[in-house]
């Protein structure tokens, strides 16, 4: 839809877009909204499933989102406010960089992903989302001048480059090694980086190497060059869903970059990795979110018009029944979510990724399931259609093989589940030690 009629097939889009009251929404992210739709459909939606088939986003479509600071809302709120005054940018669609707060980057997000397809918003927006905010918490006041002017201008693209083809979600046990010259000048880089989302365009990499020992304690991060770097050779990977996200798979052979690219100090790779994360993790969770309404109500509005047995597919009990427990899942997500990114507008930094970094977690994992339950119910009601890679059902197929690049990146399902539980007996036993201890005097 290129206006903004809320769309009124059930649960294809969140209460406050079907004119329900909110206690998150106001009248300002209305109108932002508003503004941000008709944006994404001139610019990407309407052509999301073409460049989804040809497994490209034109590169001009970059340029004109970055022409209307239309990727800066990737990046964390609060954004870089200090840094996108001095480089000229005041506003994004007219909402003041420093009014800017998570209820609008959900809002950003879900109308992002509005296509169901996470391929083409993925092919824009992972430099935004993943690679520029450690140079932006955590690097040197002389690296954000080097890079920062470029990056958040969108007149050079970055990534974020840390699974290897043996240490995905382990991220500890990266083996990518970068280890220092003689003169003391460079890291001499030599491993290999695999699934990295927008490498095979992008001119650096936000990446995590081992600069120490086994374990944690000897990671770290370096911004590292890619486009025709010595040393550097990318190719793309050829992926069952978000064929066009431009998964990229990178050899590195002694490639030099200077020490002065190191974000942050040599061993602290493990710590600013994970505080990203959880940014990562809400991103994707929102735009799973949205894929599972496009999945759904898809689903609903086929079986009002579909006929099997000499009534209508929405006639048969049976049919309602998937409708209805899909529904309640995904109704429920979409609550929590919107829950998180108030929250995030209250807490500190500190107070957000300890209170919030294990539940962002589970999160991130239960969207991907209500994805996959949503989209499985779509291919089954939409039957052969759905099996299919064209006509009425191809976006329901193409949705159900978005799935798995949903369970997946940004830490695995099982892994973050397993995460996530940790981080709350965690807060726990923090909680229950200052209560004994209290108690005591």
């Amino acid at each position: 839809m290129a206006d903004n009629s809320p769309n009124p097939v059930p649960f294809s889009e969140p209460p406050y877009l079907r004119g329900l009251p909110s206690p998150y929404i106001t009248d300002a992210h209305r109108e932002f909204q508003k503004r941000c739709r008709r944006f994404m459909w001139e610019n990407l939606i309407q052509h999301a499933m073409e460049w989804e088939k040809l497994g490209t986003v034109p590169e001009h479509v970059f340029h004109t989102f970055c022409k209307y600071n239309m990727l800066l809302p990737n990046m964390p709120a609060p954004l870089p406010v200090d840094w996108l005054k001095r480089l000229g940018i005041d506003d994004i669609l007219g909402v003041k960089v420093e009014d800017w707060d998570y209820i609008y980057t959900g809002i950003y997000c879900d109308e992002l992903n509005r296509s169901g397809l996470s391929g083409p918003g993925g092919s824009l927006n992972a430099g935004f989302a993943f690679g520029i905010p450690p140079i932006v918490k955590f690097g040197s006041k002389e690296l954000q001048e080097r890079f920062l002017p470029d990056l958040l201008t969108g007149r050079k693209r970055a990534c974020i480059a840390i699974t290897e083809p043996e240490a995905g979600s382990d991220v500890a046990n990266i083996v990518t090694t970068a280890t220092k010259s003689a003169d003391g000048k460079y890291y001499i880089i030599n491993g290999t980086k695999k699934w990295i989302t927008n490498g095979i365009w992008s001119d650096y990499a936000t990446m995590a190497v081992r600069t120490g020992g086994p374990g944690p304690s000897g990671l770290s991060v370096l911004v590292v060059p890619l486009k025709n770097h010595p040393g550097v050779t990318m190719r793309r990977l050829k992926v069952a869903g978000q064929v066009a996200g431009g998964t990229t798979y990178i050899e590195l052979d002694d490639v030099k970059v200077p020490v002065s690219n190191l974000i942050g100090k040599e061993g602290q790779g493990m710590r600013l990795i994970m505080t990203n994360f959880n940014h990562e993790r809400l991103v994707i969770a929102i735009g799973v979110t949205r894929a599972a309404r496009v999945a759904l109500s898809a689903a609903f509005s086929y079986c009002l018009k579909r006929e099997a047995f000499g009534k209508t597919l929405m006639d048969q009990p049976v049919v309602r029944h998937r409708l209805a427990k899909a529904g309640a899942e995904l109704e429920t997500m979409s609550a929590w979510v919107e829950q998180i990114l108030y929250q995030l507008c209250h807490l500190s930094k500190e107070e957000g990724d300890l209170q919030l970094g294990g539940l962002t977690a589970m999160a991130k994992a239960k969207s991907a399931m209500v994805l996959n339950e949503c989209a499985q119910v779509a291919v089954l009601l939409f039957g052969g259609n759905g099996f299919t890679q064209a006509g009425q059902g191809e976006l329901v197929e193409a949705i159900l093989r978005d799935v798995p690049g949903a369970r997946i990146p940004g830490g695995s399902e099982d892994v973050l589940l397993d995460l996530s539980v940790r981080q709350l007996v965690k807060i726990y036993q923090a909680q229950e030690k200052k209560l004994s201890q209290s108690s005591k005097i």
